[in-house]
């Protein structure tokens, strides 16, 4: 990632003064998010993260768990490298399951989940890489309902991307999930302006 785009903790507002202001910085944060997401099959999510909703996420962190500035930096560190590094998405994707015996049992058939993301354009396909921080695949083969992965594109792919000439096909390889859906062009937009 390249400093301009890490958050530092000069760009943190203190919390005190984002208390003040939450409601009006959530709206602006959810106005941006709109366009970032992508529904994959009847319980998959991808929401497509940016500077913008890294620092939301590091301020609620702060202001939910209470630990002021001095927990700034450990958040900092959490969640700076979600932050898309100039040649890649970067996505949080959850699979959303209200029932909690149907979410247990289906979570258990998706090990491996995080390793078979997938986005095509015309006929090249970027595999995704999940995030490396931990292991989000128990040892008994139970998917974690939060997954965190990057898509890492050649100069190429970005232009294809941002072209919008050639489809863009958001999905799974999972042999027990292996959904598709394609990235629509507000979506599409939004995230070209990840790249630089």
């Amino acid at each position: 990632m390249t400093a301009s785009r890490a958050l530092t903790l000069a760009d943190i507002v203190p919390p005190m003064e984002y208390a003040r202001d939450r409601k009006a910085w959530k709206q602006k944060i959810a106005a941006i998010k709109r366009d970032r997401r992508v529904e994959v099959g009847p319980y998959v999510t991808f929401y497509f993260e940016s500077r913008d909703t890294m620092w939301l996420q590091v301020q609620e962190m702060i202001y939910i768990e209470k630990g002021g500035m001095a927990q700034a930096p450990d958040e900092l560190a959490a969640y700076n490298p979600l932050i898309p590094n100039g040649s890649e998405l970067t996505a949080t994707f959850m699979i959303e399951i209200d029932d909690p015996i149907r979410r247990a049992a289906v979570l258990a058939t998706l090990g491996g989940i995080e390793e078979s993301a997938f986005l095509r354009i015309g006929g090249e396909t970027i595999r995704g890489v999940a995030e490396a921080d931990q292991d989000r695949t128990r040892e008994d083969g139970k998917a974690s309902s939060v997954q965190f992965v990057h898509f890492p594109f050649t100069r190429s792919q970005i232009e294809a991307f941002r072209a919008n000439a050639q489809e863009a096909v958001l999905g799974f390889s999972h042999p027990r999930y292996g959904h598709m859906a394609a990235i629509g062009a507000a979506t599409r937009g939004a995230l070209g302006t990840d790249f630089d």
